[in-house]
């Protein structure tokens, strides 16, 4: 009884931290879009943020060389490109993780997104946290997929990772080499 009391707490846990770490991302996409209280938008001012957040990136000592030669010679000369398309995959991100539909992909867009921004500089507590729970959320996907569309729809079963057997061995071989 305590087994399974203790079973339904944390598949509710791993569901919530899947919804929540999906509000984070649409509030993040959303006040870029409209901007933040008193400030202007992404939209309303392009390149003009993120061209800055990328040239303070460029001054910062914690930037690996590689990320700070990608942000020169890439993304500073495709700074109107991120611009628009890093709000908007960051609400798309918040919506799939929240209604659960392709999850497993939203969690590595995310995983992605987060990298890039903890390898700007931007590491503190928040992203470390979003980083870890994305990571989280891969390890528990079984039960992050409760409550999802991905489960109602039966759309879990085209992300599974299915073993592959390089060796070519028939189903008998393969059950003597796993004893």
């Amino acid at each position: 009884m305590k087994k399974s009391i203790s079973n339904i707490i944390f598949k509710s846990l791993v569901v919530l931290m899947r919804v929540l770490i999906g509000v984070g991302w649409c509030l993040a996409g959303v006040t870029k879009i409209t901007g933040k209280t008193g400030e202007v938008s992404w939209y309303d001012q392009p390149t003009v943020f993120l061209t800055e957040y990328l040239t303070k990136a460029l001054d910062k000592p914690n930037v690996p060389e590689f990320y700070k030669r990608f942000i020169h010679d890439v993304a500073l000369n495709h700074v109107k490109f991120f611009n628009y398309t890093i709000p908007i995959t960051q609400l798309i991100i918040g919506i799939c993780l929240i209604i659960g539909i392709m999850t497993l992909p939203a969690i590595f867009v995310c995983l992605f997104m987060q990298i890039n921004f903890i390898l700007s500089g931007n590491m503190n507590l928040l992203s470390l946290t979003l980083y870890t729970s994305a990571f989280g959320l891969i390890l528990f996907r079984k039960d992050a997929l409760i409550l999802s569309l991905d489960r109602y729809f039966n759309i879990e079963d085209f992300f599974k990772v299915k073993k592959l057997n390089y060796l070519g061995l028939n189903k008998a071989e393969e059950t003597l080499l796993s004893k």
